[in-house]
C-alpha cells in the first residue's frame, strides 16, 4: 500500500478505514487512494510538501505553510487520516485535534497567545492591524475566561471549541 503501482486490498481498506475512525467509506478511500498515486509524482509511497502544493486550493490557503509542517512526507494512512477531520463523518473531538495541532506548530501540546496571534496573522494578512488582531485576540481569550499570559492545552481548546452549537463544517470532496 501507498506505491502508486499497487491496488489496494480490501484488508488495506479496512485497515485505513480503521485507522482513520471510519470517517471515509470504502469507496471513498478508493478514491482517495486514486487522489494520492496522483499526487505522489515519485512512486515512493510518500507525498511530498512540494507535491502538496500542486493542489491548487492547497496552494492559495492562508494557513498552507502551517499545514506544510503537517503533511510532509505522509504516507497513504497517515494522508487518510490527515483529511479525516475534513470529512462530515468526523467527529468534533477529531475536528478541535486537528485545530489544535496548527495552532501548536511546535508540537509541545499547548498553545500561547503568540500562537494564536500568528495564525490569526496567516489568516488576516494586512486586512487589520496588528493591533486590531491582538485586541480581537485578547478580547476572545478573556470572554473564554483567559488571560494574555495563558498557555492552552488540548483540554482547554475542547473547552472552548467544544460548544454544541458551534458548526465546523469544512469538508474536502472525495470524488
Amino acid at each position: 500500500m501507498g506505491n502508486s503501482s499497487s491496488m489496494l486490498t480490501q484488508y488495506d481498506i479496512e485497515e485505513v478505514q480503521g485507522h482513520c475512525n471510519h470517517a471515509f467509506s470504502q469507496q471513498e478511500i478508493v478514491s482517495l487512494y486514486q487522489r494520492f498515486c496522483q499526487l505522489d509524482r515519485s512512486s515512493g509511497g510518500f507525498i511530498s510538501a512540494d507535491e502538496f502544493l500542486s493542489v491548487p486550493e492547497f496552494a492559495v490557503n492562508p494557513l498552507a505553510q502551517r499545514l506544510l509542517r503537517t503533511v510532509d512526507g505522509l504516507n497513504f494512512k497517515e494522508f487518510v487520516a490527515f483529511l479525516s477531520a475534513f470529512s462530515p463523518r468526523a467527529t468534533l473531538q477529531q475536528k478541535i485535534e486537528f485545530i489544535f495541532k496548527l495552532y501548536d506548530s511546535g508540537g509541545k501540546g499547548s498553545v500561547s497567545y503568540k500562537d494564536i496571534l500568528d495564525v490569526l496573522r496567516d489568516l488576516t494578512g494586512h486586512f487589520i492591524s496588528e493591533e486590531q488582531r491582538e485586541q480581537v485576540l485578547k478580547q476572545v481569550l478573556e470572554e473564554a475566561g483567559y488571560r494574555k499570559d495563558s498557555s492552552l492545552v488540548f483540554a482547554d481548546f475542547v473547552k472552548i471549541l467544544g460548544n454544541p452549537g458551534l458548526k465546523m463544517e469544512v469538508e474536502v470532496p472525495v470524488d
